[in-house]
């Protein structure tokens, strides 16, 4: 019978497991070189977080914190927006709130059009309500078709256990490209950020191929592997811009839910996602260095996952 880890026994047992990793030397390419948001934002912050119950108000918050969604969204552009709609359950998705001021701070900036992509069905946009929301602002919604040809082989040339990834074409339609995930528990890693969110881009076959071996939920190899695969996808898909729902969220029963509920109340945004995917994990309890695919991605040099290296500027309200 599969024994899946529990946060709490995942938590004990990943400081014994160790690491023994090798370092790795536009929206697409092999990315390379860490992240310094604070010299390209001009704002002086890695990782902006803001708390309150009016979710809104508070992505609109983070983003200004960065210095405002003019930074990352120029006059004309098209943007692309990952939420996650994977489930309709309480804290299993990205809040419609949270959509709906990402969209209006990218209109306001000057977008000349701003759609969610996805290759989940309509049922997950509908009972989540995130499709009444892109309806209501006048945002698209992109729903690609599970077919190979949707997606195209992209290389992944720095990968240490993914060689070939299959991003969804639609991505190079657009110029501007945020991540939108909701930070919740997850079946095997325990995790899901920013990184894994970009699973959502790649083609679904692939993902079950490629970074699910077999016990992934109980294999420590397994879930190295899975892990490594996140890291090494996400040095050929770059966001411009992350922005976490940390709002509320499950702890247990990832990614599906239903799970026990988390509510730190907060909306996280930033560039570096390495630093905002440590920053999201430590709200419940676990540590940076025990998620794997941060330190991995770390290793790529896709960012800061040291918390005592990162500026993070805080507000309530």
């Amino acid at each position: 019978m599969e024994h899946k880890l529990g946060r709490r026994e995942f938590i004990s047992q990943s400081a014994k497991w160790g690491f023994s990793f090798a370092a790795a030397g536009g929206l697409l390419g092999d990315i390379k070189g860490r992240v310094n948001l604070s010299a390209a934002n001009g704002a002086g912050v890695d990782v902006a977080v803001a708390r309150g119950t009016d979710y809104g108000r508070c992505a609109n918050k983070a983003v200004a914190l960065l210095g405002g969604m003019g930074k990352f969204v120029p006059k004309g552009s098209r943007v692309a927006l990952l939420p996650n709609a994977q489930r309709w359950h309480p804290g299993t998705f990205t809040k419609p709130d949270i959509v709906r001021a990402v969209v209006e701070m990218c209109l306001k900036a000057g977008a000349e059009e701003v759609t969610c992509l996805s290759w989940l069905g309509m049922e997950n946009w509908e009972k989540t309500g995130l499709a009444a929301v892109l309806k209501e602002e006048g945002a698209c919604l992109k729903l690609v078709a599970s077919e190979e040809s949707d997606f195209r082989a992209v290389k992944v040339k720095r990968g240490i256990a993914l060689d070939e990834a299959m991003v969804m074409k639609e991505l190079d339609n657009h110029d501007v490209f945020i991540d939108m995930p909701v930070t919740k528990d997850h079946a095997g890693n325990k995790f899901t950020g920013t990184m894994k969110n970009l699973m959502g881009l790649n083609f679904r076959q692939n993902n079950r191929a490629k970074f699910h071996r077999p016990d992934w939920k109980t294999d420590i190899n397994a879930i190295k592997h899975l892990d490594q695969c996140i890291a090494d996808l996400n040095t050929v898909i770059k966001p411009d811009l992350c922005v976490v729902d940390a709002t509320e969220f499950i702890i247990t029963n990832g990614p599906m839910g239903p799970g026990e509920i988390q509510r730190p109340r907060k909306v996280i945004a930033g560039v570096d996602r390495v630093a905002v995917d440590a920053y999201c994990c430590t709200l419940w309890g676990l540590k940076p260095e025990q998620i794997f695919h941060i330190q991995m991605a770390g290793d790529h040099g896709l960012g800061q996952p040291d918390l005592r290296k990162v500026n993070i500027k805080e507000t309530s309200l």
